[in-house]
């Protein structure tokens, strides 16, 4: 039996009004990765993680939770289950991460500010103020809620004297670049993934490197030591935000040669993940389609966004091996 729809939305859009998530997790949690990095507060260039990395483990174990509950008698009860979660966050109690789930999360944010601070970088932070961008919200429809929330995000940027703010996942980047534009009066912050940063850092002659992603580079000869892998373009910043061929320049920068799968850049074939809250089937059996174009080239995928990250991962059930670009950048630099 499948969980109501209507009920489901409900309450994440319930809790992006009173808890500024749809699902939220403690404060000390969501800024746990900055431990020892020595982040300024605030200022005019910051680091905005909107917590989505942060977030992928939680909703992993939501998402289990969800389908253990579809299964059972209690299924009829999600509307119950709304009116409950208006005065106590229900979700916090459906699934919590392992440490170790939790610790891996924070890999990526901290992975992100050591690159930046290689290319001579040093962005600010906003730690307890680096709100949820609202774009699960966004994707299903709840457009004057994520309006409230955008407002919400405004006031504290502008409190903190933020001009630039440094992405580092693709859903974040698109609600602050492309969405909050056109909710939002007055909304002059400056939005660049850190790919883009990283990217126009790059030597003239680093730059150059690459070849365009409609022209894949060979696989490298046995023995070589040079690294290859299956480059999965996440749609988002492929379709929407123009950020296709950042991540082929930084990786040939790197050494790593990019081989093309079957629909890239920006013919990439989703990963499934938006809508496994919803239809998790349906986002299961997607990812595997994506999983077998990907397995076509390479056994060693990369992917730029947390959600691909995990999705692709469980349906690749170990055939094959999915790192986020930030841990194949350092890798290569040598960096661990």
């Amino acid at each position: 039996m499948a969980l109501a729809t209507a009920d489901v939305v409900g309450i994440l859009g319930d809790n992006l009004r009173l808890r500024g998530s749809v699902l939220p997790i403690p404060n000390r949690r969501a800024v746990h990765w900055t431990r020892g990095l020595e982040l300024r507060r605030g200022g005019a260039t910051v680091l905005y993680t909107g917590q989505m990395y942060q977030l992928v483990p939680y909703i992993e174990r939501l998402v289990a939770a969800e389908q253990q509950l579809a299964d059972s008698p209690l299924a009829r009860f999600t509307g119950l289950g709304r009116r409950v979660n208006r005065i106590v966050n229900v979700s916090a109690f459906m699934g919590r991460p392992s440490r170790t789930e939790r610790e891996r999360s924070e890999e990526a944010p901290r992975r992100v500010v050591a690159l930046l601070r290689g290319a001579g970088v040093e962005p600010g932070c906003l730690f307890e103020d680096d709100l949820y961008s609202g774009t699960l919200a966004y994707d299903l429809g709840l457009d004057e809620l994520v309006a409230a929330h955008a407002r919400r995000v405004q006031a504290v940027l502008r409190r903190h004297g933020v001009r630039t703010a440094i992405t580092i996942d693709p859903h974040t980047t698109h609600m602050l670049r492309t969405i909050y534009p056109t909710l939002l009066d007055g909304w002059d912050v400056d939005v660049r993934s850190y790919l883009e940063v990283l990217a126009g850092a790059l030597a003239p002659a680093d730059a150059l490197t690459a070849a365009p992603y409609a022209s894949p580079p060979p696989a490298p000869v046995s023995g070589s030591g040079a690294a290859a892998v299956a480059l999965h373009d996440s749609c988002v910043y492929a379709r929407h935000e123009g950020v296709v061929e950042e991540p082929r320049r930084l990786l040939a920068a790197a050494g790593v040669a990019v081989l093309e799968p079957e629909q890239a850049g920006k013919f990439t074939w989703c990963c499934g993940g938006p809508a496994e809250a919803l239809f998790p089937e349906r986002a299961l059996a997607t990812a595997q389609q994506r999983v077998a174009q990907l397995r076509a080239v390479s056994s060693e995928c990369v992917t730029m966004c947390p959600l691909c990250l995990v999705n692709l991962s469980k349906a690749a059930d170990g055939a094959v091996r999915f790192r986020d670009i930030a841990e194949v950048l350092l890798d290569a630099r040598g960096d661990r």
